[in-house]
């Protein structure tokens, strides 16, 4: 007669197999995105990189004006849109935490601005080269850090982690298909950047619609192949953009997309479509870039909270966890860490 092994010594065989399969990879859970966690998570996935920006580290600083047009005094009672020459200090980036990243990566270009409005206001805000964020909540996008976060060994994320996390994650995906279908810009000058969120712009009269807004280049948009890629160094974006400029002013026309009905005011991750309301709210002009590293714009945290009378933000959560995150990312940048 066969004698059968007693259920604790099944058990412990069944377990000790179990330790011998290979672990399958876990999508990270989504932990509460406090600002230390989600600066953690930028240090992770990049790397630390004491008295840098956390994103968009790599980057320079510029200066220009801007007129608000009669579209723009239409919409909102903000004194951006009087018309009248505001001062404004720029700075140009590439995505991501690390300061030596390629000019010729497939992905998002920055376009951080502030306003220097009559009385002492400011508007700031932070554009990037997509017309959609990377995640539709704070804890999203902390996961998707984390499961990008650099093996010590490899200098690399896990490819596993990353899969995981895309497929819990699937609206991450709108965003990496639109880097992986563009071209490189062939500058900072000839390439859209968009806000993402959506805002509510208040007229004079108290009448409200929400909208996002574009910078697009004046003359047009200018990409890269990867043919053209070759034949440039890892960092020409910078100069590119100083010789530009010195030959003449750099124009952007700010457009502001209207909000249709069903499109969300609060899921950053998902385009309105193309076909909703627009105009044309004024001209952003680049008229100086810094000869080198520093100028005005190092000082400066491009808290997108800070809004002037006339324009109010939406409850996007990702848009709500950013002012935070930004002072903690400064407090830590500007004490050298």
């Amino acid at each position: 007669m066969t004698s059968r092994p007693a259920p604790l010594a099944l058990a412990t065989a069944l377990a000790a197999l179990a330790s011998l399969a290979p672990a399958q990879p876990q999508a990270p859970a989504d932990s509460p995105a406090t600002p230390q966690a989600l600066v953690d998570g930028f240090e992770g996935a990049f790397g630390k990189h004491p008295g840098q920006r956390r994103g968009g580290a790599k980057g320079l600083c510029a200066e220009g004006h801007f007129l608000g047009a009669a579209a723009g005094q239409a919409l909102s009672s903000a004194t951006a849109f009087s018309g009248k020459r505001i001062p404004v200090v720029a700075r140009f980036s590439v995505s991501g935490g690390n300061p030596k990243v390629s000019d010729k990566a497939r992905n998002a270009r920055g376009l951080a601005l502030q306003f220097s409005l009559p009385g002492g206001e400011r508007w700031l805000m932070a554009n990037i080269s997509a017309p959609m964020h990377s995640a539709s909540t704070p804890e999203a996008m902390l996961a998707g850090l984390e499961a990008r976060r650099l093996d010590p060994v490899t200098k690399k994320p896990d490819p596993a982690r990353v899969k995981a996390f895309n497929e819990a994650h699937p609206e991450g995906k709108a965003q990496a298909d639109w880097f992986a279908q563009h071209g490189v810009p062939a500058s900072y000058a000839a390439v859209n950047y968009w806000g993402v969120h959506a805002f509510r712009f208040t007229d004079a009269q108290g009448r409200a619609r929400y909208a996002k807004w574009v910078f697009e280049p004046a003359a047009g948009q200018e990409l890269l192949d990867d043919e053209q890629l070759k034949a440039l160094p890892d960092d020409f974006l910078a100069e590119e953009l100083r010789r530009r400029v010195a030959a003449g002013p750099v124009e952007y026309r700010m457009r502001l997309q209207l909000a249709g009905p069903g499109d969300s005011l609060v899921n950053p991750a998902v385009p309105w479509p193309q076909g909703r309301e627009s105009a044309t709210v004024g001209r952003l002009l680049i008229t100086r870039v810094e000869p080198g590293p520093g100028g005005a714009c190092e000082g400066l945290v491009f808290d997108p909270l800070v809004l002037p009378r006339g324009i109010e933000a939406s409850d996007d959560p990702v848009l709500r966890a950013r002012s935070a995150a930004y002072a903690e990312a400064a407090a830590r940048r500007l004490s050298g860490r």
